[in-house]
């Protein structure tokens, strides 16, 4: 294939002609970015499969996605029986409280992810992952010992620091880890994990609630049992190796050398020092950046400024569309419309979302994320239309209404399983992709707190108000989601006018389609 080149950007974002470092590109004739989905030359690292290694590396950063899940959707059973455990003479626990207790978790995300990316450059991603556990050990614990709302907020802020850390670096360490041909893929086992660990949660939320235990114990030990796969990985991760990007860009090259060895499986030292140079193309080996020149570079270089509004772009649109309200309050919701078992009814959505994110497991690398993006998220406006039509018939999800009759309750599970397949497919996975694939290494840490910062922002606001909404919105519930299908329409026209196809790209490639522009399907990037 032709090649041209072109040198590392400059501090500023200028280019200077005699850098040592040089990206090969495709020859003005051929664009970067195909409609077929071709995209790149593959580099030895790029087989038809992975290597155990590499699966193994996946799964054992995963079972913090695992935890992710099962923390945010063990309060959905929870709060069914913590009211008389939490409550006071003085104060009985309320919708507000209920509330309080679920977006702590977004709120303590929030800081979580924020400064997780800031770490992730100076311990390394795999000390971060050893934080991410504590804190879930230490959080569990807190939420299993409260007698009050007080110390279960302050408990649910602490798992919720260690989801934010966990969300952010665990896709960082898969993607830095992964060869291109696979790394949507490998991203997405992480959020298969995710999916899994909320149904586990949904499962135990069954078999531990009254009267295998009584009210009390059953919520205690379903926020509980959370520590324990926390404290298996951190064993596990004694034997799992550090990033080859952040190893080259703290100057040990033979130490990145070796894990790209032994990740790729049957590599010659020839191939493993092609995959290395590569590799060191985008990494600059200048780790003395202050935090206010990596601000000032993640916002004064278009190709930063680029990725980061991608980012946050998706990472926003996949709270705003209301999801996590039905992983928060799934079973309140069907408690509300009539059903006897709320929590097994529930565990229909959380089933629907790990099939369905198995499907875009073996999709993501053929079809492309743009593409799914723009084939799912209007399925998910239809989804919610359909729900908010459901809604309207639940007299119970209306404001000022005390009478029940609830026929469209089995029709209302069929359209929450349609919206969430949709989500599920496209926006619940890809924007945990392309943060972690996006931006340069010099403010790939910072740029990936921002966004995991605004998923954890907006999912704070969500959880916050969805039960407030609901008894105070024109239109109660039904109101609420035509408002969330409206979000997604607005979405999908923002990631047609501004996202491009990256599927296949080395990650250093991919910071050479935004660097002149928005890189859009079909669009050159010479």
């Amino acid at each position: 294939m032709p090649t041209g080149y072109r040198s590392i950007p400059a501090e500023d974002g200028t280019y200077e002609e005699d850098e040592e470092r040089l990206t090969i590109l495709p020859s003005s004739t051929e664009p970067l970015i195909r409609d077929d989905g071709d995209n790149g030359k593959k580099g030895p690292e790029d087989g038809d499969e992975v290597g155990p290694w590499i699966w193994l590396l996946t799964v054992s950063a995963g079972i913090s996605g695992l935890l992710f899940g099962y923390d945010t959707a063990s309060i959905s059973a929870a709060l069914l029986h913590l009211a008389p455990s939490l409550s006071t003479p003085e104060h009985a626990v309320t919708t507000w409280d209920k509330s309080l207790i679920t977006s702590s978790t977004s709120l303590g995300a929030l800081i979580g992810g924020l400064f997780a990316g800031l770490l992730a450059d100076y311990m390394g991603r795999k000390g971060v992952i050893y934080v991410a556990d504590a804190l879930f050990v230490a959080g569990a614990a807190w939420q299993a010992l409260s007698n009050s709302v007080t110390t279960m907020v302050l408990g649910r802020i602490i798992v919720g620091l260690g989801v934010g850390v966990g969300s952010l670096i665990v896709p960082l360490y898969i993607s830095e880890l992964s060869p291109p041909s696979h790394r949507g893929r490998l991203v997405i086992v992480n959020v298969l994990f995710i999916t899994f660990g909320q149904l586990i949660a949904y499962g135990l939320g069954i078999i531990l609630s009254p009267p295998a235990l009584s009210q009390d114990a059953s919520w205690r030990y379903m926020l509980g049992l959370g520590g324990l796969p926390a404290g298996l990985q951190a064993i596990i991760m004694i034997f799992m190796p550090e990033t080859p990007r952040w190893l080259l860009q703290h100057s040990r090259r033979s130490e990145a050398a070796k894990v790209v060895a032994k990740a790729y499986g049957n590599l010659t030292a020839r191939e493993v020092d092609q995959v290395i140079t590569g590799i060191e193309a985008g990494v600059s080996a200048d780790t003395s950046d202050t935090l206010a020149e990596k601000f000032k570079l993640l916002f004064s270089v278009g190709g930063n400024r680029r990725a980061l509004t991608i980012s946050c772009l998706l990472q926003g649109l996949q709270q705003a569309c209301g999801f996590n309200s039905l992983m928060y309050f799934s079973a309140t919701i069907f408690s509300m419309v009539g059903f006897k078992s709320p929590t097994a009814t529930a565990m229909v959505v959380a089933g629907t979302n790990m099939a369905a994110t198995a499907i875009a497991f073996n999709l993501i690398d053929r079809l492309g994320r743009r593409r799914i993006l723009l084939l799912s998220i209007p399925g998910m406006a239809i989804g919610l239309l359909l729900c908010s039509l459901a809604f309207s018939h639940l007299p119970m999800l209306t404001p000022n209404t005390t009478s029940v009759t609830n026929p469209w309750s089995p029709v209302l599970i069929l359209f929450m399983a349609f919206y969430v397949a949709s989500y599920a497919l496209g926006i619940g996975a890809i924007p945990w992709v392309v943060q972690s694939e996006f931006f340069p290494m010099r403010v790939r840490g910072l740029g990936t707190g921002v966004a995991t910062a605004t998923n954890w922002i907006l999912n704070f606001v969500v959880g916050a108000s969805f039960l407030p909404a609901v008894e105070l919105m024109y239109g109660g519930a039904a109101g609420l989601f035509v408002f969330y299908a409206l979000v997604c329409v607005a979405g999908t026209v923002a990631v047609w006018l501004v996202y491009p196809e990256t599927k296949g790209l080395r990650m250093e490639e991919i910071e050479e389609v935004l660097r002149e522009g928005w890189g859009n399907v079909g669009k050159r990037v010479d």
